[in-house]
């Protein structure tokens, strides 16, 4: 069973923008870095940049799914195709992550990061709306 505060919109969606939020600035810090040519900084902020995306946004999505998802397409047929396009964007936003991780790995501590990291923000972005306006609205109606 899921949390309270995950069916409650005004509550949930604080949860997505606080951690989104943390993710947009992040993301300029390792920009700068680079900018700055500091890569050994740059390296330290793209370990806290993925360890932020896996438990944060994804620990949660992982309750969402277990849980929230699971139950609101029980109890709401009709939301099976809105929870499946949900559960696309983790899954989207989880092979990102591996490949931020792919590259960290390879200590490729570059501009294609960058790329995965705004692709990440703008998924999230998505996905965060989608889920207050199709499934967390849906509850409101």
């Amino acid at each position: 069973m899921s949390g309270p505060s995950l069916r409650r919109q005004d509550a949930h969606s604080s949860i997505h923008e606080a951690a989104l939020n943390e993710a947009r600035d992040l993301r300029s810090v390792f920009q700068k870095c680079l900018l700055d040519g500091e890569k050994e900084k740059a390296l330290h902020v793209a370990e806290i940049t993925i360890e932020h995306w896996e438990s944060r946004t994804l620990k949660h999505a992982d309750a969402e799914e277990e849980g929230l998802y699971r139950e609101m397409a029980e109890e709401s047929p009709e939301l099976l195709n809105v929870v499946t396009q949900l559960t696309r964007d983790h899954d989207l936003m989880r092979r990102m992550v591996n490949q931020l991780k792919g590259l960290l790995a390879k200590g490729e501590i570059d501009e294609r990061m960058l790329s995965y990291m705004d692709s990440l923000l703008i998924i999230d972005s998505i996905h965060n709306d989608d889920e207050m306006n199709n499934l967390l609205g849906h509850e409101a109606s």
